[in-house]
C-alpha cells in the first residue's frame, strides 16, 4: 500500500477544484485557490510526482456509444491462484465491454462493470467470455438501473483532539 502524502488546505482545495473540472487553466485555478499561478503549477506538479494526481480522463456516455446496459458481474475463479488471476485478469480488461475490475476478498473473486449493448450482448458476453472459461466457477449478474458520481475524494478528516480529563464534554477549550 503505497504512503499517503501530506496535504496542507491549499493542496485540498486544487484536488477539489482539478476533480470538479480537470481542464480548469492553471490561471482560474490559482485565483480561485488564492496563490500565484506559477505557485498553482508548481504544486499541481509535485501533486503529480507524489502520484496522488494520477492522469486526466475523458469520461463518455455508454448509451450515447452504444453500450446502454450496464451491469455488475460477480465472479468466482477456481482454483484461484497467480498462475491464473493475471491472464484472467488481462483477458477480462481486454474486453471492449469491460469499464472497471475489482479483485475482492469474499466468496466471489471479482466485480467487473461492464457495458453492453442490450440483453443479447450481456448474455453473449457472460457465456462466451466468462462461463466458457475455464477457471470461472460461477458469475453472478446485477443490472446497473442508474449511477451517481459522489464528491471530490479527499484524505479522511483528522480525529478531533480528546476532551481533557475532567472536562465537561459539552464545552470547547
Amino acid at each position: 500500500m503505497a504512503d499517503s502524502v501530506a496535504l496542507d488546505p491549499v493542496d485540498l482545495h486544487l484536488l477539489r477544484l482539478l476533480q470538479n473540472d480537470a481542464r480548469t487553466t492553471y490561471r482560474d485555478l490559482a485565483a480561485q485557490v488564492g496563490v500565484a499561478p506559477s505557485t498553482c503549477l508548481d504544486r499541481v506538479a509535485r501533486l503529480r510526482r507524489a502520484g496522488v494526481i494520477l492522469g486526466h480522463r475523458l469520461e463518455l456516455d455508454p448509451a450515447r456509444m452504444g453500450r446502454g446496459l450496464q451491469a455488475l458481474l460477480l465472479v468466482q475463479v477456481r482454483p484461484h491462484r497467480r498462475e491464473l488471476v493475471g491472464p484472467f485478469v488481462e483477458r477480462i480488461r481486454a474486453l471492449p465491454e469491460s469499464r472497471t475490475v475489482f479483485h475482492l476478498t469474499g466468496p466471489d473473486d471479482y466485480l467487473v462493470h461492464v457495458a453492453v449493448a442490450d440483453m443479447t450482448d450481456l448474455q453473449r458476453l457472460v457465456l462466451d467470455e466468462f462461463t466458457s472459461q475455464r477457471e470461472v466457477a460461477r458469475v453472478e449478474t446485477r443490472l446497473i438501473f442508474q449511477q451517481w458520481e459522489c464528491g471530490p475524494l479527499l484524505p479522511p478528516a483528522a480525529p478531533a483532539p480528546a476532551p481533557a480529563p475532567g472536562a465537561d464534554p459539552g464545552t470547547t477549550p
